[in-house]
Parts: C-alpha cells; structure tokens; sequence
C-alpha cells in the first residue's frame, strides 16, 4: 500500500497510537468473522483505524470524529483501504445513529462487532497552534474540537462569572487553586480581555503559590484541561455514549475505551461495572430472566502503559484502558 501524500496526514504516522497491542489484542476475538466492523469512535488522525484495518484483511473501519479536519486528514491517510474505511463527522454519542446506519445489516441489523474509543485531545488538535489547546504556544484561546460550532475558550472566560469558572477549573481540572484563578480571570477582564493562551498560562502562573510552581510541570496545564472540557461538553457527551456504544454492540462483540483523565475513567468504569452486575433483587434463590449481566469485563481494574511506553510517548503516561464484552441483548441504559 501507498503511504499518504498528504503531507500534514503522512506526517502524523510519527504519532504512536496509545497501548495500540494492547486494544489490538483485546478487540481481535470479535473480530474474528467473516466480515467484521468496527467503529472507531474517536478518529483522530487515523492512527488506531489504519493498524486495525492493516492487521485485519476483510474488516471495515468506521470513524467518528467532530473535528472536520480530522475528517478530512484521516480520510485522506486512510484512502488506500478502499471502501474499508468510512469516515462521519459526528460527536461519538451519536455512535448508535452511525452504527444502526452503516454496521451490519443482514443478522444483528445496525450493530457492530467493536467499539474503540481513545478520548481526550488529539495530536492534530495539539500541534495546531492555532486552535488553542497547547499552553507552550501563543495562539486564539479557541479549544472547539468542531471550530464550526459552539463557544470559544475565550467567550467562556469573557462571560462566565467566578463562580462558574471556579466551578470549571475545580471539577473538570481538578485545580485545588481554582478559585484564585477564577477571581484573577475575572479581575483581568475588567481591564483586558483575555483572548491569547499565553495570556491565560500567564495569568495561572501569577495566582499560583511561588512554591507550588517548582513542581508538577507546568501550572496551566489543569486550567487548559478543564476549559477543553467545558468547551466540549466531554463530560456530558461521553456519558450518553458509552452506554449507546454498549448497545451499538453485537452479542459476543467488544468494546474497548482509552482514559485520560480520572473523570472520563470513572464514567467508563460506572457504565461498565453496572453493565457486568446482576440486577436480580439480593436473596433470590436463582437469577431472574433479563437480569443477568449484559457485559463481561475483559481487564482487571484498567491497563496501563508500561515504563517503556510510557518513557517513549509521553501520552500515555496517564492513559487507563478498560474493556468489556457483551452477553446478551437488553440491559443497556441508553
């Protein structure tokens, strides 16, 4: 197969995928049909799909992604598999919409046979400076996954009150200084709006304790997470999509979801955990019909990178990988 000729898509071949063997390996037993599908419900730049589709000869890739470039760049480095791959814009909690849609339509109509999700910000969206992710890069306070739709970085910090963006910083980034960031914000604002990244990394700086700044890394690096958070609603979204990707399923088929941080992984261990629990009243002799558990899980606890992986792609330092796979129709809580 011919590489990419797009230079911004073959470029991105040098980011590894996260644990990459390790979703291989727990996704390959549902994989293992005659023409299986698989959606990869957050896209990226294609990196997890084209090892899928190069390891599995007869499966179709489906990808997901809000970001329209990420579309187009991974459509273009996936292009040599054909009608093997599909790429939709969507956010993931539409993955049953895309699945009844395009997954199997003879048995087991509108399902699929996996689920791969690697949440959090991708690569693309990291090494372009203009959209605001990074806190290394001066650039718009943008964060919009979907640069189409919805509020900036910026309109949330020129809009929101302390409270609010207390309660962002706090919740979503786990910033324990969270309510001095937020009064400084407010108070800047007054006087100067805070539109550039290197304005708010600045300003994070400033409200942090001297003797705080000396470890950890950079002390932005918690406000950044949770205003991209808050700007992409991921909280929300990914609570309505684990349990319809659940159900996106084939019986006997998996799912298998990339954690970056304690909120998402939590989410992710609630569904799967509720999902792998008998609902039987406590004290019945036998288990009731459609009681049983719908989900077997596939990992004790979650899998984590190893100090080798981990010392070679920075990424995956705080990555948790949890998978499950379905029993039986029903249970779900979509």
């Amino acid at each position: 197969m011919e590489p990419s000729t797009h230079p911004r898509a073959a470029g991105d071949a040098l980011h590894v995928p996260v644990l990459l063997e390790e979703c291989i390996e727990l996704l390959e037993p549902s994989l293992e049909t005659e023409h299986p599908i698989m959606i990869d419900g957050t896209l990226g730049m294609g990196g997890h799909s084209e090892a899928f589709l190069q390891r599995f000869e007869h499966l179709t890739v489906i990808g997901i992604d809000r970001d329209p470039e990420a579309i187009e760049l991974a459509s273009e480095r996936l292009a040599k598999f054909g009608s093997r791959f599909q790429a939709v814009q969507a956010t993931y909690d539409q993955i049953d919409s895309v699945a009844k849609e395009l997954g199997h339509q003879g048995a087991g109509l509108g399902t699929v046979d996996a689920v791969l999700m690697d949440l959090g910000v991708s690569s693309l969206q990291l090494d372009e400076r203009e959209r605001g992710f990074s806190y290394s890069h001066d650039a718009p306070l943008d964060m919009r996954m979907d640069t189409e739709s919805g509020q900036t970085a910026a309109e949330i910090l020129a809009t929101a009150d302390v409270r609010e963006i207390t309660r962002i910083l706090s919740h979503y980034g786990e910033e324990r200084f969270a309510s001095r960031i937020a009064r400084r914000i407010v108070d800047e604002r007054e006087t100067t709006p805070i539109t550039r990244t290197t304005q708010l990394a600045d300003l994070v700086k400033a409200s942090i304790p001297a003797a705080t700044r000396r470890t950890g890394g950079n002390p932005a690096k918690r406000t950044f997470q949770a205003l991209r958070i808050a700007v992409n609603d991921e909280l929300a979204v990914l609570e309505r999509a684990i349990p319809r990707a659940i159900s996106s399923i084939r019986v006997g088929g998996r799912i298998a979801v990339e954690s970056y941080h304690s909120l998402e992984d939590k989410i992710v261990k609630r569904e799967f955990a509720a999902g792998a629990t008998s609902t039987t009243p406590p004290g019945l002799p036998v288990e009731l019909p459609g009681h049983e558990p719908y989900l077997r899980l596939l990992t004790r606890g979650a899998m984590k990178a190893d100090s080798g992986e981990a010392s070679k792609n920075s990424r995956s330092a705080s990555v948790r990988l949890r998978a499950a796979e379905r029993l039986r129709e029903g249970g779900t809580s979509s």
